[in-house]
């Protein structure tokens, strides 16, 4: 048995020593570093190969790759690296990674071409002044040899262990139970479909009810399927925390089920929530995690590697005990784990790390993303980028002397877009070129202070710079899937400020390649309705297959009535606030227990609360506030007990909309007072207008669907086992329209309210009024 490792893997955990140090950052985008080779490659003669491929073999060891460049006349091979500031503080251990990958690759091409001495060369390239700074050397084949040799036996002890564990692992999936009795009525379906997905190489999408155990229903047939596929690696990505701990009880429930399972979990966390010093910047001078990171790093990989379940804590203790970075010894063990449990922004984000590891190692992978109806808008926010003119403002007056002009050339550039516009908001046909030249000369003027200053910057311009790349690396890719807004503010002010943005509408050209990069991809949800506007935005490959998986509920189980005779529209929404308490109270009184109202607004959700408080003081309720944190919103869930009863008030689409769970008792209704609609504003009738154009429904793809998912969504938090029983009440005359019923889950039973004595003289509109 062979082990194969990319020669830039392979160097990185053999030539990597000292300190960790992101000073000479942030690196060329990955855009920026192709134009980089380009040009270095359009400088060369005509005989000059570039992309060569190479590879070469050592005992069981296979290491492959690609050198940069070939010029035979010179017998000269390149390492190009492309950078931004002073190459003269770029950190020793920085450099001898590049001669090591160099010196690897000119021995496989020594070898390929039987040369007995080569030339290379490391060319620095600068992408601001497109200069290179070439340092080449001269090297004999034997000594090359040598050295390729000495770095393969370093890690060949390294590859035995994986091998055997990838051996055991693989063996161990082929004979892996399922960890219960049986499937539950829709979890087999759903199974099936997912192992029949990574089999034939395609995409599935899987509508499946809440209830029937997704996350389990998905992971265990993907590892099931790790030794006939050859697969590498499991990415489970989910939209929120609760996801992420979904994902770790499952695989809790594989390990209890069968002890001995040799596999390897890791729990990706955001670098802010894993850091274990905030106030210091990553390098050695300044966090004592830093400094001798990668001298301590292999006996911390060696402890991480022997724990199966490498959760948040698990981590953390592992760090703690080798005074690693927990962060980046996560990012280390990304890989050497089999199943890698993260945040979607690791594999769909412009430079998302668990993306660019699977393409750099040539990985195969397999892609579960849980609640996939949320990728939509995550996918929306990670491929758009804004400016803020009060935070420019606030920078400019803190900012060291060296940058103070190139900040006032953006401001002033800036001001200048406010003349031509009359209104708060407008949208654009692109952004204006020179404010993107004087952003352009900014990053680079603040590129180059911070090789000169290794202390930084201060937090609230380097969140600023942050925001600057993000901006000119979004506006290279605009196009008709983007918007353009200024949205002014402080209008009565003699000079307003405004806000800048770049607003991806449609993700697809992002995250389609990245579905089609893996073996197979499975998006999963409740509610993936219906399957072309989903299929649109996502970019979802041609062959996709589409299921409804079967509920495991009967239509017994939960009344859903629709109250048609109030509306929710903004116009009426004072008319609807007694008839809303007196129907909560009416219900309450028949069926007391635990109940959700969900509305569409916190004044309005207020509103609704307070009546309800001044009319039944004896019925307990409790509200969500706005920017809860996770301790509020815990206690929150926390007044949902088997023998509490009251009204827990939520805002539909919020923190309590979906990725919860409340079964039996804890829940056993909900009153859902709105049809989820996106606010009424110019940005949403841009966005309108532009799925107009481009899909020709408007309307549908940026109110309806993205509406009644809400609506669904919160609807589905009732019922949760097939023991659970409930009631959903849809209040508004619109979920009476016929299109909108046909959205709704197949297996409920909708019955319409009949008593509307207590409604009689309310505003009954037409469904089509637009008054939100």
């Amino acid at each position: 048995m062979s082990y194969s490792i990319a020669v830039r893997a392979l160097c990185e955990f053999t030539a990597k020593a000292g300190d960790l140090d992101l000073r000479f950052t942030p690196s060329p985008t990955a855009l920026e570093g192709i134009a980089g080779h380009r040009t270095v490659a359009s400088r060369r003669s005509e005989k000059y190969q570039s992309e060569v491929a190479l590879e070469g073999e050592f005992l069981q060891l296979k290491v492959k790759g690609r050198a940069d460049g070939y010029d035979p006349a010179q017998t000269c091979l390149e390492e190009v690296k492309t950078y931004r500031g002073d190459l003269s503080k770029q950190p020793a251990n920085h450099r001898q990674l590049h001669w090591a990958q160099a010196k690897i690759y000119g021995w496989l091409m020594c070898r390929k071409l039987q040369l007995e001495q080569i030339n290379l060369a490391l060319v620095y390239f600068d992408i601001v002044s497109e200069k290179e700074t070439c340092l080449v050397e001269a090297f004999s084949a034997e000594t090359l040899k040598a050295f390729f040799e000495q770095q393969c036996t370093l890690f060949l002890q390294w590859a035995e262990q994986e091998m055997a564990h990838r051996e055991a692992r693989n063996l161990a999936a082929q004979q892996l139970a399922f960890p219960h009795a049986d499937f539950r009525p829709g979890q087999r379906h759903l199974a099936e479909s997912v192992f029949k997905a990574v089999s034939t190489g395609r995409c599935l999408m899987a509508q499946a009810p809440t209830g029937i155990g997704k996350t389990l229903g998905t992971l265990f047939p993907m590892l099931k399927a790790l030794a006939p596929q050859q697969l590498d690696k499991v990415f489970f990505l989910t939209a929120k925390t609760p996801g992420r701990k979904l994902a770790l009880d499952a695989s809790q429930v594989l390990f209890d089920r069968s002890p001995a399972l040799p596999l390897r979990v890791l729990e990706m966390v955001a670098r802010d929530k894993a850091c274990e010093h905030p106030d210091k910047a990553c390098h050695g001078e300044s966090c004592p995690l830093a400094q001798g990171f990668y001298d301590r790093l292999p006996a911390a990989r060696e402890a991480a590697s022997r724990i199966r379940l490498l959760d948040q804590a698990a981590m953390r203790e592992v760090a703690a005990q080798h005074a690693v970075c927990p962060y980046y010894l996560s990012q280390e063990m990304a890989r050497w784990v089999d199943v890698v449990i993260a945040d979607y922004n690791y594999y769909f984000d412009f430079s998302a790390m668990l993306f660019g590891l699977a393409q750099l190692n040539q990985w195969k992978v397999a892609v579960l993303a849980d609640e996939a109806h949320n990728l939509v808008e995550r996918g929306r926010q990670m491929y758009s980028a804004s400016l803020d003119q009060f935070t420019l403002g606030s920078v400019r007056k803190t900012a060291p002397a060296p940058l103070k002009s190139s900040l006032q050339r953006i401001n002033r550039e800036w001001n200048a877009l406010h003349a031509p516009q009359l209104a708060a908001y407008q949208a654009y046909d692109k952004a204006p070129e020179k404010l993107l030249q004087a952003i352009s000369l900014c990053c680079a003027a603040i590129g180059d202070y911070l090789n000169d200053h290794p202390q930084g910057l201060d937090s609230a311009l380097q969140n600023f710079y942050f925001d600057l790349l993000q901006f000119a690396r979004v506006a290279e890719l605009y196009d008709e899937h983007y918007l353009f807004d200024i949205s002014k503010r402080d209008l009565d002010r003699k000079k307003p400020l405004s806000q800048l943005c770049l607003r991806n509408v449609v993700p697809a050209a992002f995250i389609g390649p990245r579905l089609k990069a893996a073996r197979s991809s499975v998006l999963f949800s409740a509610t993936l309705s219906p399957r072309h506007y989903y299929a649109d935005l996502l970019g979802t490959p041609a062959d996709t297959v589409w299921i409804d998986v079967e509920s495991p509920f009967c239509a017994e189980q939960l009344q859903v009535q629709i109250v048609s005779r109030i509306s929710t529209r903004f116009n009426h929404r004072k008319a609807s606030l007694e008839p809303i308490v007196e129907l909560i109270a009416r219900q309450f009184s028949e069926r007391p227990g635990n109940y959700l109202a969900f509305f569409s607004s916190f004044d309005y959700l207020q509103q609704v609360a307070s009546l309800l408080a001044e009319r039944y003081p004896h019925i307990s309720l409790w509200q969500q506030s706005r920017g809860m944190l996770e301790g509020a919103r815990q206690a929150f869930l926390d007044q949902f007990t088997a023998h509490s009863q009251g009204v827990g008030f939520a805002v539909l689409g919020g923190a309590f909309g979906e990725g919860i769970d409340l079964p039996g008792a804890r829940l056993i209704g909900a009153f859902i007072a709105t049809l989820g609609l996106a606010q009424f504003n110019p940005v949403n009738e841009q966005l309108k207008h532009r799925m107009a154009a481009i899909f020709g429904a408007g309307y549908d793809y940026t109110y309806l669907y993205p509406g009644v998912q809400k609506v669904v969504q919160a609807a589905g938090r009732v019922i949760r086992t097939r023991e659970d029983s409930g009631v959903v009440m849809l209040i508004d005359d619109r979920f009476a329209e016929s299109r909108i019923k046909q959205l709704l889950p197949r297996w409920w039973a909708i019955n319409h309210e009949t008593d509307a004595s207590q409604f009689a003289g309310l505003p009954h509109t037409s469904a089509h009024d637009n008054g939100w």
